[in-house]
């Protein structure tokens, strides 16, 4: 019976990530065909499977081609004038705007490096990454040399909070920055490998 019951954690555990990333997959599926197709349908008058994700794929290939140029940039801009004119628009797109823009990789990855730090109190560690040094009135009216530390939550990393560490009070890791996400998704679960370097004598 414990033979069975391990063999059946085992085999659900493994089947497990397929299942979900399928019913996620046909979810977003279905969703893009009952939401988008709604509209398409009755245009062109014809419907097929995809026809919601397809139009989606079209609809921001040309939102990317229209805002690549002078005249695309302009619109995109004038549009934003008149969101951030509504009261309750404009905190919900500036938000979302923020998040995007701060999530996103334009010749330059936000994280630097995955460090350890003594938070939320001494002797408890939380993983965090570096997203740059410190600046402005914050450093000036501190002595110490400040460095930016993003504390991501469990098992989503995009949510988080920043805090603000002294750089001899961090502790710099080997991980790469894909690595220390994989650990936090993983709730520690998924752990990098790691060779200890010989101290030299």
């Amino acid at each position: 019976m414990k033979e069975l019951r391990s063999l059946f954690i085992r085999g659900l555990f493994s089947i497990l990530p397929f299942v979900v990333t399928l019913y996620i997959l046909f979810w977003f599926f279905t969703f893009l065909d009952g939401l988008i197709g709604k509209f398409v349908v009755p245009i062109l008058g014809f419907s097929f499977p995809g026809i919601g994700l397809i139009f989606t794929i079209g609809l921001i290939l040309l939102t990317g081609f229209i805002v690549s140029n002078y005249v695309g940039v302009k619109l995109l801009k004038k549009g934003e004038e008149l969101l951030q004119r509504i009261p309750l628009i404009s905190k919900i797109y500036s938000s979302v705007k923020q998040i995007v823009e701060a999530f996103s990789i334009k010749d330059k990855q936000i994280f630097s490096n995955v460090v350890l730090v003594e938070y939320p109190r001494k002797s408890t560690y939380a993983i965090g990454f570096v997203t740059g040094e410190c600046r402005g009135e914050v450093q000036d009216k501190t002595a110490a040399r400040l460095i930016n530390v993003f504390i991501p939550t469990t098992p989503n990393p995009t949510s988080g909070m920043l805090i603000l560490v002294p750089d001899k009070e961090i502790i710099y890791l080997d991980m790469t920055v894909e690595e220390g996400l994989k650990l936090i998704i993983s709730a520690g679960a998924v752990v990098p490998e790691y060779d200890k370097k010989d101290e030299e004598p």
